[in-house]
């Protein structure tokens, strides 16, 4: 082999030696020191074959290209493990670093309180302290360590700003969105007159008022004008109302209105009731309650009935007195100087809409209940059927003798004859009952205040269907006629003896016997101590 094939396998040889030692100080093979093997190689290739030379050589070279790029590809895999790996461990010192100012934080704000408390410990303030030396040494550490593996200083500076504001940050995190619940109304003409019944702090719902909440009423000024209503012919009411009206004027210095019926009684019984005023036709009932601050029914609950019916709109208090209220007086005093218990008994609005009608709001005369609205077959002897929607949803289809839509206050009335829920009557709702229904399975439902109720005759049913308020007014709904029936904006305050709880368990226990038996004798057989 010739000197020159010796050196230039010589140098080769050198170069390849450089390969297999020249390492950088983290430990990867130097890729400027591949680049140099690999040149070395093409030039030795590309070189004038000499005569003579030995096929073994060519083949060794092939190797060594092969060889420097397994290397080449080795170094580039290791470089890319490095990059990655102090990737992690900075995102790891990182995280490390605010777990550990986390805790710091808390533990001050524990300190804190403890010194508004006065339960301050000096042996954890120490402890505190040598943990924050710690801490920031820790700190001071790892930024150090977070430096050496390839963290620029802009990221480290964006760090120590999020740090800064992470007190803000967690307050934005933690704050809840605010919303506004309100009543939703089907159009600009909707008959649903609400008022707002929550409120909202923080994104917490909270109820405004209970509705079962018992409602006191307080008189800013002192009543003036009275109202009287009476049973009529009855000897007994008459008697009390001669009283009642003497009484008021006299002592109580009271303007007083009576019905005009009762205006001639009372004439008839003496003249020195000329004070007594009264109306003379429809038109100024319409305008009674700007009038009159306080309304006296004297009877039972029809009179009660009688005297919501009057007014169309805003109904004054109410207070009724049955046939034996011997001491009025000791009552009335209590009233007029106030405050009083008030139940707020709510009303249907019923609007009949007739099936020639452009829309729902083309109706006739409407009509306030207080108790209940029915709708039956009268003297059909065919079974009702009635489509029944609750605002825009079916509800269900009836079949049976008829359908009962009824007030809380009515559910001890006409509902629960026929098999309806009794319900106290501060609470909101309508009640679904059903009269006879041909279906085992139909049981009765009670509905929220704010929605709307729409019973329809269809065009497919046998007979037509009759409608009563309040047990008059009946109007005949014939087929594709419907009855919109909901909760009108103007309950009926009526005065409490206690409360309305009381008041109202007392009527079912004195009125309807309710849940009355013999005692079982305490004298039988007992359970035997074991």
């Amino acid at each position: 082999m010739s000197p020159s094939k010796l050196d230039s396998t010589d140098s080769f040889g050198h170069e390849e030696a450089s390969v297999s030692c020249s390492k950088p100080e983290n430990g990867c093979v130097d890729s400027l020191s591949i680049f140099h093997s690999e040149k070395a190689v093409e030039e030795l290739l590309q070189q004038t074959p000499v005569a003579g030379m030995d096929e073994h050589l060519i083949e060794f070279s092939e190797a060594l290209r092969t060889v420097a790029k397994a290397l080449r590809r080795a170094a580039e895999g290791k470089a890319s493990a490095q990059a990655e790996a102090a990737e992690w461990k900075w995102r790891y010192e990182l995280e490390r670093t605010r777990n550990i100012q986390m805790e710091q934080k808390a533990r001050m704000a524990e300190q804190f309180s403890a010194e508004k408390n006065g339960d301050l410990d000096c042996e954890r303030v120490k402890n505190s302290d040598n943990q924050s030396m710690l801490q920031n040494e820790s700190n001071e550490h790892s930024e150090t360590g977070c430096m050496k593996h390839g963290i620029w200083s802009h990221e480290v500076l964006r760090d120590r700003e999020s740090d800064s504001n992470s007190n803000a940050d967690r307050n934005k995190i933690m704050r809840k969105a605010s919303f506004k619940l309100s009543w939703w109304c089907n159009g600009e003409n909707g008959d649903q007159h609400k008022h707002d019944i929550v409120s909202f702090e923080r994104g917490n719902i909270t109820t405004a008022e209970r509705s079962s909440k018992q409602i006191s009423l307080k008189w800013e000024s002192d009543p003036q004008t009275v109202l009287i209503l009476t049973k009529p012919n009855s000897v007994s009411v008459r008697i009390l109302c001669v009283q009642m009206v003497r009484w008021l004027r006299e002592r109580k210095k009271l303007n007083v209105y009576v019905e005009p019926r009762v205006k001639v009684e009372l004439l008839a019984e003496s003249s020195n009731f000329s004070y007594v005023q009264t109306w003379k036709d429809d038109s100024e009932i319409s305008h009674l309650h700007m009038k009159v601050d306080l309304v006296i029914t004297l009877g039972g609950d029809g009179t009660v009935l009688w005297a919501a019916s009057m007014f169309k709109g805003p109904v004054p208090p109410i207070v009724p007195f049955s046939l034996d209220s011997e001491h009025f007086k000791d009552c009335l005093d209590s009233v007029l100087r106030g405050p009083i218990s008030i139940t707020l008994r709510h009303r249907l609005l019923c609007r009949v809409v007739r099936d020639a009608a452009k829309n729902e709001y083309e109706t006739e005369e409407p009509f306030l209940v207080l108790n209940e609205v029915t709708i039956d077959r009268g003297i059909s002897s065919y079974l009702t059927n009635l489509e029944c929607y609750c605002d825009n949803s079916f509800v269900t289809c009836v079949q049976g003798d008829g359908l009962i839509l009824s007030t809380t206050s009515g559910s001890t009335a006409y509902s629960l004859a026929a098999g309806g829920s009794m319900v106290h009557p501060q609470v909101p709702g309508i009640l679904f009952t059903p009269i006879c229904p041909h279906s085992l399975s139909f049981r009765p439902l009670i509905l929220p205040e704010h929605v709307t109720v729409r019973i329809m005759v269809p065009f497919n049913s046998r007979s037509p269907a009759w409608a009563s308020f309040d047990g008059k007014d009946r109007k005949l709904l014939a087929a594709g006629d419907a009855l919109l029936c909901s909760m009108a904006p103007w309950p009926v305050p009526t005065a409490c003896q206690v409360d309305s709880t009381n008041d109202f368990l007392r009527s079912i226990h004195d009125g309807l016997h309710w849940n009355l038996r013999k005692t079982q004798s305490f004298d039988g057989p007992r359970d035997r101590d074991l």
